[in-house]
């Protein structure tokens, strides 16, 4: 077990409750990892002419009907304009807001968690998805985690991602340093530039984290097993 995930291992406890919740709501299966990564690896084939069933997306929105925003009020006390924020859109028809505000607040609570005990290990877990909804959560209920979010913003997961002056989350990496704080034993990566030339490559065995520079002129990065890559700043 590697340091990213004992620390995703221990993170697990805070959101027990929430585990439940989700069950109760729909959107998981109580006791697992919600992510959409976790349903990727659990999940089996459907059945021929089988419909898989609908997930939550990356927001932690569930599909169908949601109660309208005048009807979003706690059984006793009233909700902050920040929580009828997070709260609009988000609550399934028929289900209580508290249990689903609940959720973002657990969100927020591992959140804090991770960065406490290492900051890497939670912005990784924000560029992994391993915290669904974290966006509107951070964004919402607990906005001093905003600075948490702007880093995962600049780094990226494994994958093949064009290089542009912007990055775009699971599409589009910036030039730049980057280092990966919690690789796997296979990680490897490639740097392209114009016409598939390869600028650059490497694996990790173990010792120092990797570490890559993506200049200007790159147009694609790929790696895999090196889970999240951590923007060092615009050096490409």
């Amino acid at each position: 077990m590697n340091r990213r995930d004992a620390g995703y291992g221990a993170a697990v406890v805070l959101v027990t409750a929430a585990a439940v919740l989700l069950a109760v709501l729909g959107w998981g299966d109580g006791g697992k990892d919600p992510s959409p990564a976790a349903e990727d690896r659990t999940a089996s084939a459907p059945a021929d002419g089988e419909r898989p069933p609908e997930s939550p997306d990356p927001d932690g929105i569930p599909p169908g009907p949601k109660e309208p925003e005048s009807e979003l009020k706690p059984v006793t006390g009233s909700f902050t304009e920040r929580e009828k924020e997070y709260l609009s859109g988000r609550v399934p028809e028929g289900n209580d807001p508290a249990a689903v505000l609940q959720i973002g607040q657990e969100s927020c609570d591992r959140i804090a968690y991770l960065a406490r005990h290492d900051r890497d290990m939670a912005v990784s877990s924000l560029i992994l998805g391993e915290i669904t909804g974290a966006r509107d959560a951070v964004t919402q209920l607990c906005p001093k985690q905003k600075p948490l979010l702007a880093d995962a913003g600049r780094g990226f997961a494994d994958g093949n991602l064009r290089v542009a002056a912007e990055p775009e989350p699971g599409k589009a990496v910036a030039p730049g340093s980057y280092r990966a704080p919690g690789p796997g034993e296979d990680c490897s990566w490639q740097v392209f530039g114009a016409g598939g030339k390869e600028l650059d490559s490497g694996s990790w065995s173990k010792g120092a984290e990797p570490r890559i520079t993506v200049p200007r002129k790159a147009r694609e990065v790929s790696s895999t097993g090196c889970h999240a890559w951590l923007n060092e700043g615009d050096n490409g």
